[in-house]
């Protein structure tokens, strides 16, 4: 049966899981987990190795063992781009801790606060098409499309969509800083933290002003975090 590029995925992802849960382990004890031949397995584990997600050394003898004869076996373990690619509790950390400040009332500074780091970082972007790169460096993904009635930003990915949809706080205040960069009133028409596909911003110039590091506080209708 020939491996087909989902197969070879899905084995891989096998052994991520293994190697997270029971911690650095043999091609051949791989193998016996997973119901492979060893010469099956260990091809996946050198192109992973190759990938940079998974790293090889010498397995160490137990100290009570004579260690016999030929090359010592080789341990897997998880690189820590390996890590890096397993799942994290971060989102579910930071709705938590937003929840903490909503119950004090500290979620909008918050927002603020990152909203004022926002307009600082872009603070020499020089218009729309200017401020989607930097967005695009950033992770986000974005795009400007021209419309009759202005120009759209569209960023086609947002870093922090899970909690700005328990948040929209958040939402909130990245529009005004975008409307601060650009030196004109901006409205955002869709985001992706509630169920759209892209975060749309419609933006009827391109004029800029100086970041002055600090914005207006525009969250209307404070709403707390969803527990």
């Amino acid at each position: 049966m020939l491996d087909t590029p989902r197969a070879v995925e899905s084995t891989r992802e096998r052994v991520t899981q293994l190697l997270l849960d029971q911690g650095p382990a043999t091609a051949a004890t791989l193998a016996t987990r997973l119901g492979l031949t060893t010469p099956a397995v260990r091809r996946h584990l050198d192109a992973m190795c190759v990938q940079g997600t998974l790293v090889a050394r010498d397995a160490r003898p137990a100290p009570w063992r004579t260690r016999g004869r030929g090359r010592p076996a080789r341990v897997y373990a998880l690189s820590d781009t390996g890590h890096a690619k397993a799942p994290h509790a971060y989102d579910a950390l930071a709705i938590e801790a937003l929840n903490f400040l909503a119950d004090r009332g500290g979620v909008e500074g918050f927002a603020q606060a990152r909203a004022n780091g926002l307009a600082a970082r872009y603070a020499q972007v020089t218009g729309t098409a200017d401020l989607a790169q930097a967005l695009t460096r950033d992770g986000y993904a974005a795009t400007v499309h021209q419309v009759p009635t202005g120009t759209q930003l569209c960023q086609h990915h947002c870093p922090v969509a899970q909690v700005a949809g328990e948040f929209p706080q958040l939402c909130e205040a990245e529009t005004a800083a975008i409307g601060q960069l650009l030196g004109t009133h901006v409205q955002r028409l869709a985001t992706i933290a509630h169920g759209d596909g892209v975060c749309t911003t419609h933006i009827p110039n391109t004029g800029l002003l100086p970041n002055t590091g600090s914005l207006p506080n525009t969250t209307h209708n404070p709403r707390k975090g969803r527990s």
